[in-house]
């Protein structure tokens, strides 16, 4: 049996399109080219790839296998060319990172910002993620590289920790909590929150944890960054539960309050999340090296009275 590495991607460019139209222009082919090319791959597989309608095209149980697999193939070649790259395998190359909200606004800005400015030759693609959509990432190929905090059931994958922070309480100076040093959960659950937009990492585990309460996280507001979560809790607006990195960064520009949480779930292990690191391309595994030596030279912020 005979791939045509052309006709695995046209099929990803599929799967991943709403329409074969586009997937065809995204391929530089004619939407008739394209469709006879997918049922001729699926006659070569002996199977239907895809389901068609008037709304587009979905994915059949074997056509989400032969997804995961073409996905495999396709990352593996990229990688192949990256290693055998003019510049060199580490200084060449394109990295495909999946990222929770921490690390896509606090950290990886910082440790890209080095890590490219010494390879002219890298391109990155950092996309935020909820965590399960990470860890299927890595799995699926889709991802080289995952990054996520917390307990995370991993098989299949190289589960690295690299780091430790926590989540703590931002408060204006005035607001009845400020004078606490520590609180528990049942302390946040009458008080409106200020949180993150729908989508991020954190949003979703703090919903989770005010389920397991039986109760709905109330939201005053939504915004877009920790540094306006430090906002609106400098002007009583609300109270909001970030990393302390983010809290302590902003606390030197703002009026604010941090109050330690005295939970278990409070304490966020940061791992670095791949599936085979030796199968990465020299670039990927050179940016492993620089997150890992990025936060070694790092110490973890001490909890100190605001």
């Amino acid at each position: 049996m005979h791939f045509d590495l052309a006709d695995l991607r046209l099929f990803v460019h599929v799967a991943e399109a709403p329409s074969l139209t586009q997937a065809a222009r995204h391929a530089c082919l004619s939407p008739a080219a394209a469709s006879t090319r997918i049922k001729a791959l699926e006659g070569q597989l002996g199977c239907r790839l895809l389901y068609r309608d008037s709304r587009g095209v979905e994915l059949t149980p074997a056509g989400q296998r032969l997804l995961h697999q073409a996905r495999l193939v396709l990352r593996q070649v990229d990688h192949l060319k990256s290693e055998f790259a003019a510049q060199g395998a580490a200084n060449a190359g394109h990295i495909r990172i999946f990222a929770n909200t921490t690390a896509v606004t606090e950290f990886m800005p910082e440790v890209l910002a080095r890590f490219l400015a010494q390879r002219p030759e890298v391109t990155v693609d950092l996309k935020e993620r909820l965590t399960h959509d990470i860890v299927r990432g890595v799995l699926d190929g889709s991802t080289d590289l995952g990054i996520v905090a917390g307990p995370v059931n991993t098989p299949g994958l190289k589960a690295r920790h690299f780091s430790t922070d926590r989540l703590v309480l931002v408060t204006a100076p005035r607001h009845e909590l400020a004078r606490r040093r520590h609180i528990v959960f049942e302390d946040l659950l009458s008080f409106p929150h200020i949180g993150l937009h729908e989508g991020s990492t954190l949003l979703a585990f703090l919903r989770e944890r005010f389920a397991a309460y039986g109760i709905k996280l109330t939201l005053r507001i939504q915004v877009s960054s920790f540094e306006s979560v430090c906002r609106m809790a400098e002007a009583n607006v609300g109270i909001g539960v970030i990393p302390e990195s983010a809290a302590r960064r902003h606390q030197r520009t703002m009026r604010l309050r941090i109050v330690e949480i005295d939970e278990p779930w409070a304490i966020r292990e940061r791992q670095l999340l791949v599936r085979d690191q030796n199968a990465l391309p020299g670039c990927a595994q050179a940016l492993i090296d620089e997150l890992l030596a990025y936060h070694t030279q790092r110490q973890a912020p001490r909890l100190l009275p605001a």
